[in-house]
Formats: structure tokens, C-alpha cells, sequence
């Protein structure tokens, strides 16, 4: 009988051994998976941030553009007058070809 109970509680000592061994691997498995989802929430946040940060900046953009603003009107105009004196050629037409 004592042969009988003996093996009973090694039967019980595997099994509770096997059942924390699962537990703990499902712990791991857990803690992995919340690592991933702080990682993707992270990497998310990046994005629509910098998305965010461009649909802002383009807003302006098109609001400065759109601007009547004696300021802005002459940066336009001086920025326009670079554009034009970038597109001449720097020599003269008839002028002799450098040899």
C-alpha cells in the first residue's frame, strides 16, 4: 500500500511540475507579446507624429501662400526675381565661346 502512495505523489509531483512549467511558459509568451505590442504602439506613435507634423506644416504652408500679407507679398516677390536672375545666362549671347 505504501508502494501505492508513493507513486501517487510522484505521479501528482510531475504533474504539478509539468502544470507550472506551462504557466510559465505562458507567462513568457505573455511577456513577449506585450514587449511587441509596446514596440508596435511606439513605432505608431512615431509615424503619426511625424505624420501629424507634415499635414500641419503643409497646412501652413498653404495658408502663408495664400496670404495677402505685405511681408509675404514681398518675400514672394524677391524669391520670384532669384528664380529669374538664376534662369539668365551668365554670358552673354553673342559673346565668344570660351577656348
Amino acid at each position: 500500500m505504501s508502494k501505492l502512495d508513493k507513486g501517487r505523489k510522484w505521479i501528482w509531483w510531475f504533474l504539478g511540475t509539468i502544470a507550472a512549467m506551462q504557466l510559465y511558459f505562458v507567462r513568457e509568451l505573455l511577456a513577449a507579446f506585450a514587449i511587441f505590442i509596446l514596440g508596435f504602439a511606439v513605432i505608431g506613435v512615431c509615424i503619426a507624429t511625424l505624420y501629424m507634423a507634415q499635414k500641419t506644416w503643409e497646412a501652413g504652408v498653404a495658408q502663408a501662400a495664400a496670404s495677402r500679407n505685405p511681408v509675404l507679398l514681398a518675400v514672394r516677390r524677391s524669391v520670384a526675381s532669384v528664380e529669374d536672375l538664376a534662369r539668365r545666362p551668365i554670358r552673354r549671347p553673342d559673346s565668344q565661346p570660351v577656348s
